[in-house]
């Protein structure tokens, strides 16, 4: 009977220590919803102001992210101090702090990326809209979120890259200036002659649509092929790769409609056989040999 009454205590004091928090649990919830619409507000005023006062798009998101994060920190501290009355403000910190190493060890890729993305918000060593290059991955920078930089392919496919591998890794921006050069081979014809080319060559390039005129289209000779003498027209456009491409295709059809227009050739690969009697060139045998070689040919056309 002792244990039943022990237990029966035990529980109406749970009950009434539930009783007593209920409302301290409700108001701690209502301050988390209070939190997540406040931050998100927050947040859209922050992106507002932003746009109006910073010119980087990446500063821009910082602004946004940090004011977001620093509003759900404000709430959820609060929370916890009201849902607790005995925890006070300074024994969190001072429990973050103590706790700060392990949560360190348990998270560090999760920090580690969260860093590398506010550098790469800082320092901007690209612009969201820029087209990049970051090892076999190539394409449209979308967004640097919180863990990942989303990339955009060329084939409308997403590819999530960590933060941190962004940061310690050659990225190779392709808008990052206003214009991008394009080197396109040509081989002409050995008889052609190579100043009225080289000449048809720059004018009918420079009347692409597309083609840049500053910096001016250059066209170079860059050796003797197997078959052909090949150029390099080397021209300028914006640097989208789309415009890129596109002008690329154009002035293919360009050259090769003013070759034929004068008559220039852009010849086949060519290769050239020789047929011979390997009897006559027996450099490999020793002089008795190459004799009775030559002695055993005579008997034979004798014999027949």
């Amino acid at each position: 009977m002792a244990l039943v009454e022990t237990i029966k205590s035990s529980i109406k004091e749970l009950i009434s220590n539930a009783i007593l928090i209920f409302p301290a649990l409700l108001t701690a919830l209502i301050i988390i919803l209070l939190t997540r619409f406040v931050a998100q507000l927050v947040a859209g005023i922050a992106t507002k102001l932003g746009e109006k006062a910073i010119r980087s798009k990446s500063l821009q998101i910082l602004l946004s992210k940090t004011v977001y994060v620093a509003t759900w920190t404000v709430g959820i501290l609060l929370a916890a101090v009201i849902a607790f009355p005995g925890l006070r403000l300074g024994d969190i910190i001072a429990t973050l702090g103590l706790s700060s190493v392990a949560i360190g060890f348990a998270f560090q890729d999760i920090f580690k990326n969260f860093l590398a993305g506010i550098l790469l918000l800082l320092q901007e060593p690209f612009r969201i809209g820029d087209q990049i290059i970051i090892g076999d991955y190539e394409g449209t920078v979308e967004q640097v979120d919180i863990r990942t930089t989303k990339i955009r392919t060329y084939t409308g496919e997403r590819v999530l890259l960590p933060n941190s591998k962004v940061f310690t890794s050659a990225v190779q921006v392709r808008t990052a200036f206003n214009s991008r050069r394009t080197d396109l081979a040509v081989g002409v014809d050995y008889n052609t002659p190579l100043s009225k080319a080289s000449e048809i060559l720059k004018r009918s390039v420079s009347q692409v649509d597309g083609v840049l005129q500053d910096p001016a289209p250059e066209i170079d000779l860059i050796g003797f092929g197997d078959s052909s003498i090949d150029f390099a027209v080397r021209y300028w456009t914006l640097p989208q790769q789309t415009e890129v491409r596109r002008v690329k295709t154009r002035a293919i059809i360009s050259i090769k409609r003013v070759f034929d227009n004068a008559d220039i050739n852009i010849p086949y690969p060519i290769r050239t056989l020789y047929f011979y009697n390997q009897q006559k060139f027996n450099d490999h045998l020793m002089p008795s040999e190459e004799n009775s070689v030559v002695q055993n040919s005579s008997f034979d056309g004798s014999h027949r």
